[in-house]
């Protein structure tokens, strides 16, 4: 399968063993002081993102997570725990860590919950970056789960979208991840930033030396660019869709800060689980979904298109044909590999 990315890249990229990937992130968030489960936990995810395609929450990542522990914006060595607020409610709270460990136990509790009730909603807090939220909604749905998860908070911390009509950022990239049971080629998987582009992206293209889609980016002065340092430079993301990505992202913001509180680490996040089983039989369930989704993909392609795709198939697609190599801009590889040397 040919690799696709929104990057303009202007280097070449070093196709890397996914098993050498792997130990090399392990050892590098071991050294940072994470433990031995979560340094797993987290190389894991990140290379399976890169085989799936998806460079912008992949290998790259590590310098960032890297430079926020050097820091102490994020604990290397935090441990997630899950409590009830008092009101009924139930928190996953990842102590101040990456969000990764801490999302995949959110998943798995709210699977746990609505399995035995039906439905679940919890809150995911005091997180760092979360990974991509594709993986976790695509592994509930294979068992049988509809999950809808928002996240959204913190702006004073992660101006990064400008609303619709404005030309300063003024709101995080608030991201929606929706998973549901599909046909017989694995579950719909809709994973999104609010944003034109996700933040990943940028930090992506920053750190392989490449050059940004037309049309997602403003600087400063508001001005359409395509130089990823213009946004650190004070510029912004434009939202998605206009009105529709700045609605969105509003909905997103109210919930992580109005209903869940003052965010911490990075932002808050709402987890609903539901039990589709409880509305009707998987066999049946799965031959629906499989009519809906064959007449979208049989849809005659407009100019410019191959084929209509269904989201979540093209990630699965990707990790299939991959061999286990990822692709890595030799740039961000040579980074990553320098950064394991300094902790060696």
């Amino acid at each position: 399968m040919e690799y696709r990315s929104k990057l303009d890249l202007k280097g070449d990229r070093v196709p890397v063993p996914a098993s050498e990937a792997t130990a090399v992130l392990v050892s590098i968030f071991s050294r940072l002081g994470c433990r031995d489960d979560t340094a797993q936990r987290v190389a894991d995810h990140l290379v399976d993102t890169s085989l799936c395609g998806m460079e912008s929450h992949g290998v790259m990542r590590t310098l960032q997570y890297a430079e926020q522990m050097r820091t102490g914006y994020m604990k290397a060595d935090a441990q997630t725990h899950v409590t009830d607020n008092g009101r009924g409610g139930l928190v996953v709270d990842g102590g101040g860590g990456i969000g990764i460990p801490a999302m995949l136990k959110a998943y798995e509790t709210g699977m746990e919950t609505a399995g035995a009730t039906g439905i679940s909603a919890l809150a995911i807090r005091n997180v760092g970056h979360t990974g991509r939220h594709g993986a976790f909604a695509d592994a509930a749905a294979e068992r049988g789960f509809l999950t809808i998860c928002v996240g959204g908070g913190n702006r004073q911390i992660w101006r990064q979208v400008a609303p619709y009509g404005g030309a300063k950022a003024m709101l995080p990239t608030n991201p929606w991840c929706i998973g549901i049971p599909g046909g017989p080629r694995g579950p719909v998987v809709l994973d999104f930033a609010t944003s034109k582009i996700a933040g990943g992206w940028i930090y992506a293209a920053r750190s392989a030396g490449a050059l940004l889609p037309e049309g997602c980016v403003i600087d400063r002065n508001g001005n359409p660019t395509r130089d990823p340092e213009d946004y650190f430079a004070g510029g912004a993301i434009l939202p998605s869709g206009e009105h529709k990505g700045y609605g969105l992202a509003l909905i997103g913001e109210l919930i992580g800060e109005a209903i869940l509180g003052p965010s911490t680490t990075e932002c808050h996040w709402l987890l609903i689980t539901l039990d589709t089983g409880r509305f009707r039989d998987s066999h049946a369930m799965i031959s629906a979904a499989e009519e809906v989704l064959a007449e979208l993909r049989d849809c005659p392609p407009a100019p410019g298109f191959e084929q209509v795709e269904i989201p979540g198939e093209r990630e699965r697609a990707y990790r299939a044909a991959s061999g286990n190599l990822l692709h890595v801009p030799r740039s961000t590889w040579t980074a990553i590999q320098t950064l394991s040397a300094t902790l060696g």
